[in-house]
């Protein structure tokens, strides 16, 4: 598993969007019990903190203890510093296993090995994750899949396949429940979506590399920054974002373990 984000834990927590109900009431339809949960690569817990009030006990484990030290407390929670391919976890102790936007990182054959040896019989395993930002500004969308597809194209860590195809791709040793398509969607000012922007692994890579101040993200950045405050003359004006949500829900198959 990578750790590409300890360095930016706050901003990471501060800038990433908030999963919408709808997520969780999906995965909850096929959920039996709700005795304990295991978020896995949890980050800075947007995640965790949809689990918690449903479950008796959540336990939410990463690699980056920066990440860890942003989440919040809460009193069912306990948070782990900890690999997700290499757990200390009972044999079948959780009734949902959840991946939020990490998995791609992952080990995918030790860590199945570990939801198969930890899951319960009846248990629920989720991957979560969401696509590439989507503004309802056509200015501002342009200078954004300019800088993702042409001024990052060979900055993004090859991972970053998954989530364009919409982690189809991935392996997913488990009977797959279908699921609907669902959107996150905000309201940002100009300032949240270039914070958004600022915890993109590649954007962070390109721009150790790249540090003259007339870089190429940097001027994509600015023109966002100065059409916005020309919308209206208005900087606290808001747009309205979107983006597209990948929802994968199975239990296990009755077969040997990975």
């Amino acid at each position: 598993m990578k750790d590409l984000f300890s360095d930016q834990s706050e901003l990471y927590q501060q800038a990433r969007p908030s999963y919408p109900q709808s997520v969780i009431d999906e995965i909850f339809k096929y959920v039996q019990n709700y005795e304990m949960a295991w978020d896995c690569g949890a980050g800075s817990g947007q995640f965790t903190r949809l689990l918690a009030p449903h479950f008796n006990q959540v336990i939410a484990t990463d690699i980056s203890a920066a990440q860890l030290q942003q989440v919040p407390a809460i009193d069912n929670v306990i948070y782990r510093i900890d690999n997700a391919e290499h757990s200390n976890f009972k044999a079948q102790c959780f009734d949902l296993i959840t991946v939020a936007q990490a998995i791609h990182w992952f080990d995918f054959e030790l860590f199945f090995q570990e939801v198969y040896r930890t899951l319960k019989p009846q248990g629920v395993f989720a991957v979560i994750g969401y696509g590439l930002i989507e503004v309802e500004n056509e200015e501002l969308q342009s200078c954004i899949e300019k800088l993702y597809h042409q001024v990052l194209k060979t900055y993004w860590e090859s991972e970053r396949h998954y989530i364009d195809l919409k982690y189809q791709t991935i392996p997913f040793p488990f009977e797959e429940i279908p699921t609907c398509e669902q959107h996150m969607h905000c309201k940002w000012r100009i300032d949240q979506l270039i914070d958004y922007l600022n915890t993109w692994s590649a954007l962070k890579k390109y721009l150790k590399q790249n540090t003259q101040a007339n870089n190429q993200a940097t001027q994509i950045l600015n023109q966002m920054s100065q059409y916005a405050l020309t919308l209206n003359n208005d900087t606290g004006h808001k747009f309205n974002i979107r983006f597209p949500i990948f929802l994968r829900i199975g239990k296990l198959i009755n077969a040997p373990v990975l």
